[in-house]
């Protein structure tokens, strides 16, 4: 990061570390950041950036077609693993050195894909913590950005499949303090609103899933119903298929009409085909194999 970049425009607005980060941050942020060269959250970086007419990508001129192939590779590692497609994930992830990635946003967006894909993938806990942490502690150490929301959902998923539901609770019950916010207030102050959308649906799928296994069916099927309602209204499909089959299977759960059923699984086939989703045609069937065995 060029960090000469940003005070020089600091200087040439004639704006004291005082004036600038008023409403943003303490001076001591500020002064660590031009003079020690330790990054704020990415948030507060932001703001700053924004106050002096800059953009984060301004003090990365010199990396630019570095970050624009990062960006690249972040963003189809993520739409992969909302696809479960867990190997090529791992694939796209596994050319990427962290340590060598300078823009922290984009660094923001590779620990929390990592994270999930160990938590997804049953990955020692130690793995999935590490990643979690850097956001946590060190890249959105405030938690004002959605990607403490995604820290958090990761964390949850671990502690539930470890069996450890009190420690789950805690995570997820913080995720669904947030998305009741988000329901009351969904216009978020975000530059990328499409992968904002998708992370959205990540933390609704997610705790929706986790609600149906510990059968507060009530509770999954409101979170299926917001999820739907948002791929809808945001054109963002990646989700659809996972949502509708959760929604087919806390049916069966609940022992729903077999005419509402048989819908939901038709329209679970559908979406799942429209998204090239094999994953969710493979559990279809075999689901669709087990209730008709019930019947």
């Amino acid at each position: 990061m060029n960090i000469d970049v940003f005070v020089k425009r600091r200087k040439q607005l004639k704006l004291s570390q005082v004036k600038l980060c008023d409403g943003i941050c303490t001076q001591a942020t500020l002064s660590k950041f031009e003079n020690n060269g330790r990054v704020p959250s990415l948030s507060i970086l932001n703001k700053l950036c924004v106050r002096l007419g800059l953009i984060v990508d301004d003090l990365y001129q010199s990396s630019t077609s570095n970050t624009s192939r990062l960006h690249e590779l972040l963003d189809n590692a993520e739409k992969k693993l909302m696809m479960e497609d867990y190997q090529e994930v791992i694939e796209l992830l596994g050319e990427i050195d962290p340590e060598k990635i300078e823009f922290a946003p984009l660094k923001t967006q590779f620990y929390y894909l990592r994270g999930l894909l160990n938590a997804l993938t049953n990955q020692q806990p130690v793995d999935v913590l590490f990643d979690f942490s850097q956001i946590l502690d060190e890249l959105d150490d405030e938690h004002k950005t959605i990607f403490t929301q995604l820290a958090y959902v990761g964390s949850g998923i671990m502690y539930s499949r470890k069996k450890q539901f009190s420690k789950a609770d805690f995570y997820f019950d913080k995720i669904c303090q947030f998305i009741d916010e988000y329901r009351q207030n969904a216009n978020p102050d975000e530059d990328d609103k499409d992968n904002y959308y998708l992370r959205i649906l990540t933390l609704i799928f997610f705790t929706a899933e986790y609600h149906a296994q510990k059968e507060d069916f009530r509770s999954s099927d409101s979170l299926v119903k917001l999820g739907i309602q948002l791929c809808s209204e945001y054109h963002v499909t990646y989700y659809l298929p996972r949502l509708k089959l959760l929604e087919t299977q806390n049916a069966i759960n609940q022992s729903k009409p077999r005419d509402l059923i048989e819908q939901l699984m038709s329209e679970t086939l559908a979406f799942g085909r429209i998204n090239n989703n094999q994953v969710v045609e493979v559990r279809l069937a075999a689901l669709k194999k087990q209730y008709e065995k019930t019947k």
